[in-house]
C-alpha cells in the first residue's frame, strides 16, 4: 500500500491561487507516476495533469496555462499549482499513484477546493 496525503486545499475566490501537496512514503517515490484528478459534484471524476517518473507532463485542456504540476523527489512529494482559478475548478482534488514496474494504482482521500466568486 502506498499512503497519499493531499493538503493545500480549501476556499478561494475566483481568480486567485492555491498550491496542493501530495506527501507519500516509501524509496521509490521517484518510480511512481504521479497525478492529479478532481471530481465536481455531479460529475466524474477527471484527469487535471500527470507528471511521469520520468518528469514528463501532461494537462487537461481545462487547466493548461493556469495549473503547474511538479514533483520532489527528494521530498516524496507532488505539487498542483493553481492559478487563475474559475468556479468550475471547485471540485475533490485527489492524488494518484501508479507504480512504473508494477502499474499497480493507489489513491488519496481527496482535499476540497471551493472557487467562489
Amino acid at each position: 500500500q502506498v499512503p497519499l496525503v493531499e493538503s493545500g486545499g480549501g476556499l478561494v475566490q475566483a481568480g486567485g491561487s492555491l498550491r496542493l501537496s501530495c506527501a507519500t512514503s516509501g524509496s521509490i517515490f521517484s518510480l511512481y507516476h504521479m497525478g492529479w484528478y478532481r471530481q465536481a459534484p455531479g460529475k466524474q471524476r477527471e484527469l487535471v495533469a500527470r507528471i511521469t517518473s520520468g518528469g514528463v507532463t501532461n494537462y487537461a485542456d481545462s487547466v493548461k496555462g493556469r495549473f503547474t504540476i511538479s514533483r520532489d523527489n527528494a521530498k516524496n512529494t507532488v505539487y498542483l499549482q493553481m492559478n487563475s482559478l474559475k468556479l468550475e475548478d471547485t471540485a475533490v482534488y485527489y492524488c494518484n499513484a501508479v507504480v512504473s514496474i508494477n502499474a499497480k494504482e493507489f489513491w488519496g482521500k481527496g482535499t476540497l477546493v471551493t472557487v467562489s466568486s
